[in-house]
């Protein structure tokens, strides 16, 4: 059975050993002839990746070292062939929306039933993205403002990203052969549409929609 998947080697990351315990027979049922290591902290996950990043890392997040969802992003982009199982059962809601939809983030609670966390495994280590139903559900009842790709143009988003990398109006105009005028006007509707005031807030839509990505901003 265990030949079938596209994922063998298993990182589980927890602090909790019972957890860490249970995940890990729950794997060697399903996949007998995975190998699997654990890390306590970040260094040990970071460590664990860079022997092998064609990975799946079971990750209690919010009990993790992480000072932020961009260091968890930042990671993903260090090693994109990383497969990342969130298991947790204190996710907020904000890092939800932020990381639901990135295919090689899925995302189960720790009170799901057996059979759930069995079909996140199989779904995860055949690189298929899965959400558990809670979090399905809580997702598609949230009412949110439209999407920020639907706001904006595909000009407005290119300039967006170019402010939230750090670049002035002059840099802009010149990369784009677009006249500073120009550049200035797509700028206040940017603004205007974002319903932002500075480019500190304008940077926080363009990570949180996926415009800029969060390793281009923290580099």
């Amino acid at each position: 059975m265990d030949s079938a998947f596209l994922i063998n080697t298993i990182v589980i990351a927890d602090n909790q050993d019972i957890t860490s315990a249970g995940m890990h027979a729950l794997i060697q049922c399903i996949h007998p002839g995975a190998g699997i290591s654990e890390a306590k902290d970040k260094k040990g996950l970071l460590q664990a990746l860079v022997r092998e990043s064609h990975s799946l890392v079971v990750l209690d997040y919010a009990l993790f070292d992480f000072a932020s969802v961009e260091e968890l992003l930042i990671i993903r982009q260090r090693f994109p062939e990383t497969v990342f199982l969130l298991f947790s059962d204190e996710l907020t809601n904000e890092f939800i929306r932020q990381v639901h939809f990135i295919e090689s983030f899925n995302i189960l609670l720790k009170d799901c039933s057996k059979g759930e966390i069995n079909k996140a495994l199989y779904a995860a280590l055949n690189r298929k993205h899965f959400l558990c139903a809670r979090i399905s559900q809580l997702l598609m009842q949230k009412k949110t403002e439209p999407e920020i790709r639907e706001k904006l143009t595909s000009t407005e988003r290119e300039i967006l990203k170019a402010i939230a990398q750090g670049k002035n109006t002059k840099e802009i105009a010149a990369e784009r052969f677009l006249s500073i005028h120009t550049v200035t006007t797509h700028r206040k509707n940017i603004f205007r549409k974002l319903n932002v005031n500075n480019i500190y807030e304008a940077t926080k839509y363009a990570l949180k929609a996926g415009i800029l990505d969060a390793a281009e901003y923290y580099i």
